[in-house]
């Protein structure tokens, strides 16, 4: 560093997350340690939650040897002038750098790769995530040096805040002219660290554990550095195509039926399997193998050759195994009832030795819930007996619940309901699903004898079933619509397009109207519109009288 300068620190944190505190350590750090230093705040907002940015200058030389000088300090970040930005969040350290407050030749860049998703990115249908591959392209490009790696996982781990993970990598990338007793001794408020509190002791751990991953980082970045200096190491060494070599072998499940699938399906074959044995039971898992069996004859068929990477089997092995372990009454019993959800919960609370949790779940199961456990017969006369009640302007029937998972009652009541994956096969809803499950996969076999790309464009279709309630029915009913009246279109280029048209725009608007437009465009009829009862409420006396 330049020791006629102050270096220069920009700290971006979401609400919460003591962004604050983390500012104020920083600072007590420079003063123990005899340095001058500076910090300003800037509140902001982030699509997701308040977003202060901190701007932080430490001038590199002692005060001792400042001969009573004092250094002038500025209020805020100049843009491409930063030593160093530090985010805890990846959009929000991307957010940065597109306002051009880094430098690839100067700056260096601590950020975590958790993500916190914005406001947009819940709205959309489909998966409307940001690309974090993406972000860490921008991150690897407009920096001199970055360490990277999910400090709220390391904060959860350390039982603390994300804040004092942050000051551990701030630490431990040498940045700040300080020794590492002088962050410790801030993180303790000036005690020594027998008389430390329990919040301190936390905090500690987590900046212990980043100093570590981050020092280990720029040894290792250091290391190899040296090795391609040295050797003059080209790419062949990453591979023909310039990409590392894949690590671990996926996770495989002891059926010998594994081997009958290629290698690009295998990996998310064995999720899918494990996942169904999970839900129901190995023969539930197995019929999941015997239909993507089918799928991988087809498409053999439609590319012998396997130019493709067994594109469609992978996609099928992906949404089938999703639709397959639909969610029900069973399935949420049996997530809220688990032993992992309840250590969850305690290190999320972190309750103190001597604290009393109590964890309370709030159900409010309907007619639908428990129809979708009972035979045919019976279940199609409770609904029509909710539709009755629904036309008669009275709200459909529920029962709200509230179990107190901490209590033995409680949890028994919900590992009883749990227990019955024996009834959910013998009921109406699983029926219906395996039905419409039957459906789909006709169309993608069909599809796939007539063109490869047609039948991949069905599979992909698997995305627009999810949720539960009527986001789920709608997905399934607009499914079904494209099935009847796309797929079956003459020539086969044509019908790909139009689903693929008909896909996005169903994914896009839950409104349902981009997608009755596409139909209409592609010479399909549009769907139904639904009759929806019309609920007359009466004002109530004390409003009439006042009117």
């Amino acid at each position: 560093m330049n020791d006629k300068h102050p270096i220069t620190l920009l700290v971006c944190a979401l609400g919460g997350e003591g962004g604050g505190v983390l500012t104020e350590w920083l600072v007590e750090t420079a003063r123990l340690a005899g340095y001058a230093a500076q910090a300003t705040s800037i509140p902001g907002v982030a699509q997701r939650t308040g977003a202060t940015t901190y701007y932080l200058e430490v001038f590199p030389v002692p005060l001792a040897e400042l001969g009573g000088r004092k250094p002038v300090f500025s209020l805020s970040p100049v843009p491409g002038a930063l030593d160093a930005l530090v985010s805890s969040e990846l959009l929000e350290t991307a957010r940065q750098i597109g306002n051009g407050m880094t430098a690839p030749d100067r700056t260096r860049v601590l950020s975590s790769t958790a993500r916190l998703l914005t406001t947009h990115e819940r709205m959309q249908m489909g998966d409307g995530r940001t690309d974090p591959a993406e972000l860490l392209k921008l991150v690897q490009a407009f920096s001199r040096e970055h360490q990277v790696f999910d400090m709220n996982a390391v904060a959860r781990e350390c039982g603390t805040v994300v804040s004092s993970v942050l000051l551990g990598a701030i630490a431990g990338c040498g940045l700040l002219p300080f020794e590492r007793r002088f962050y410790e001794e801030a993180v303790r408020g000036g005690v020594p660290h027998e008389k430390a509190n329990a919040s301190a002791v936390a905090s500690l751990r987590g900046f212990a554990r980043a100093f570590e991953l981050v020092a280990q980082q720029r040894q290792q970045a250091a290391f190899v550095s040296k090795v391609l200096e040295e050797k003059a190491l080209d790419s062949r060494l990453r591979g023909n195509d310039g990409k590392a070599t894949a690590g671990k072998d996926p996770v495989i499940p002891a059926e010998a039926g594994i081997q009958g699938f290629p290698e690009p399906v295998r990996e998310m074959y064995a999720l899918g399997y494990a996942r169904l044995v999970e839900y129901q039971d190995r023969a539930y898992a197995n019929l999941y193998t015997k239909r993507l069996q089918s799928v991988l004859d087809a498409e053999r068929e439609a590319d012998p050759a396997g130019a493709n990477a067994f594109a469609i089997t992978r996609e099928m092995a992906r949404w089938l195994a999703l639709w397959m372990a639909f969610d029900d009454i069973v399935r949420v019993a049996d997530l809220k009832s688990r032993a992992t959800r309840w250590e969850r919960v305690r290190g999320e609370v972190k309750p103190l030795q001597d604290d009393l949790l109590k964890v309370y779940d709030h159900f409010k199961p309907g007619v639908p819930e428990f129809a979708a456990l009972l035979p045919t017969s019976l279940a199609q006369r409770l609904v029509k007996w909710d539709r009755r009640r629904i036309a008669s302007g009275r709200e459909p029937w529920a029962m709200p619940l509230k179990v107190g998972t901490h209590t033995a009652g409680g949890m028994l009541a919900l590992r009883t309901l749990a227990g019955l994956k024996w009834l959910r096969v013998r009921g109406s809803r699983f029926a219906l699903e395996q039905q419409m499950i039957g459906r789909w996969l006709e169309g993608v076999l069909q599809g796939t004898r007539r063109s490869w790309a047609l039948g991949h464009e069905i599979a992909l279709c698997g995305r627009l079933i999810k949720g539960y309630g009527s986001t789920n029915e709608r997905g399934k009913e607009n499914l079904l619509h494209v099935l009847d009246h796309l797929a079956v279109l003459p020539e086969a280029a044509t019908a790909t397009r139009a689903i693929a048209d008909a896909r996005a725009a169903a994914l896009a608007d839950d409104a349902g109207r981009a997608l009755d437009a596409t139909l209409l465009q592609h010479g399909a009829p549009a769907r139904e519109v639904k009759p929806q009862p019309i609920r007359f409420i009466r004002k109530p006396a004390a409003s009439r009288t006042a009117a």
